[in-house]
């Protein structure tokens, strides 16, 4: 039996797609009249005491112990201590709204929902999870992919993971994308499709003409009638480094592009902003024909998973990023920390460009944090492990024949020596062989 709330929000979404696309917990899910919405009806009302709140309220501002107080003398306690409202700040949602449409000039002349604050873009990718995919409704992402999709996916969710092969020769491959997307149709009526640009683990972006493609497979499956959920995880937003990557985000190109199609863009101030351990991502929806009760519902149901996990994001975060936004300097500060990143990244494909090796070949890459390499014969993990007794170098092995380095995190003096090592040892383990 499905709570009132629930039932009022399906209704509110029927005749959308989101509303088809919806999973059983999605269907199930709400967000409660309960202690948040009456403390919110008590904000506006309470003229003589709120007793809604479990804080400690001294004349009317929240407690903060001095020695928190003073290692952030420029904000102040509510701004620090106080929980934040469970979509988040309202000022912050509405500056990073803006963000994202000044980032994405297509979106100017688009709806696009407000953007939800979660803590951290691994919770959005979650908490859409939760809304959309369960055992009966899969997710497709490329092959190779951020283990965490699986981990989601799989072990949350009880769901399958469908991959399809991501690259033909140094582009994507589009003829296995389509198919993927074709077949996921045939067999659930439904398909919900999770990309990621700059891609993790190869540092891909896609060019212009690519996404081109990708919109005509989304607009062509769309128009045969069926509903897809496609998830732009937009982690490594705006970190490009060739002139032919596309610049604007693939969910400013797919926010109106048929209405049998949700989009959902999962981004935030992590890597944008250079902000790690901030724990602080959005999640934004969009589609051809939504409305502002359409968003409202689907916000409502969002604003429901995160109630019942963490109940709001952290505070201080939002409150340090909205400074940080004031700052005259924010921007040319970004800028020069996007031009160290870029400078590791040329190293890096100088050093691939001009090196051979019959046991490891380079996917694609242009942009982001990360390169890998597709080994040829020797097992990644062996790799890894070498590496690290033998050369003191830490890289990851994502499956047995992918190996990603984060040239983000290695200075640009040493690039040439990291290089040097990953191609010796996997050389030597190939004559091995």
């Amino acid at each position: 039996m499905l709570n009132p709330l629930a039932q009022e929000l399906n209704e509110r979404l029927e005749d959308s797609v989101a509303g088809a696309l919806l999973s059983e917990e999605g269907l199930r899910m709400y967000f409660p009249k309960g202690i948040i919405a009456q403390s919110e009806e008590a904000k506006k009302g309470a003229s003589k005491a709120n007793g809604t709140i479990g804080m400690t309220i001294i004349d009317g501002k929240p407690a903060i112990l001095p020695s928190v107080q003073k290692s952030v003398p420029s904000l102040d306690a509510r701004s620090l201590v106080a929980y934040a409202p469970t979509a988040g700040q309202k000022e912050f949602r509405t500056v990073w709204q803006k963000q994202i449409i000044d980032k994405n000039p297509l979106l100017k002349t688009k709806k696009i929902s407000l953007p939800v604050v979660v803590p951290g873009l691994t919770a959005g990718i979650s908490y859409i999870a939760d809304l959309f995919i369960d055992e009966k409704k899969p997710l497709v992402a490329p092959d190779p992919s951020w283990d965490n999709y699986a981990l989601i996916t799989e072990a949350r969710r009880g769901a399958e993971l469908h991959r399809f092969n991501f690259f033909n020769g140094k582009k994507i491959d589009m003829a296995a994308l389509e198919n993927a997307v074709k077949k996921e149709a045939a067999a659930c009526s439904s398909v919900r499709l999770l990309l990621n640009f700059p891609q993790n683990p190869s540092g891909y972006s896609p060019t212009k003409s690519e996404v081109v493609e990708i919109c005509r497979i989304i607009r062509e499956t769309a128009s045969d009638g069926v509903k897809l959920l496609i998830i732009c995880d937009d982690a490594y937003f705006g970190l490009n480094y060739e002139n032919d990557i596309e610049e604007q985000s693939l969910f400013a190109h797919i926010a109106d592009i048929h209405e049998n199609v949700l989009a959902v863009k999962i981004d935030g101030p992590t890597k944008e902003d250079f902000a790690w351990g901030f724990r602080c991502g959005f999640v934004t929806f969009a589609s051809k024909n939504f409305s502002d009760e359409h968003c409202d519902a689907l916000v409502k149901k969002l604003m429901g998973v995160i109630r019942s996990s963490v109940s709001c994001s952290a505070t201080p975060s939002q409150s340090l990023l909205m400074q940080s936004y004031t700052d005259p300097e924010n921007e040319a500060q970004k800028i020069a920390f996007r031009k160290i990143l870029e400078a590791r990244y040329r190293a890096v494909r100088s050093f691939v460009d001009s090196h051979k090796s019959n046991a490891i070949e380079t996917l694609p890459f242009n942009s982001g944090y990360f390169m890998s390499f597709r080994l040829n014969g020797i097992d990644a993990e062996t790799l890894r492990k070498k590496l690290l007794s033998e050369k003191g170098i830490g890289t990851i092995s994502i499956d047995s024949r992918t190996l990603r380095v984060a040239f983000s995190s290695i200075d640009e003096d040493k690039i040439e020596s990291v290089y040097t090592d990953i191609y010796d040892t996997a050389d030597g383990m190939y004559r091995a062989l």
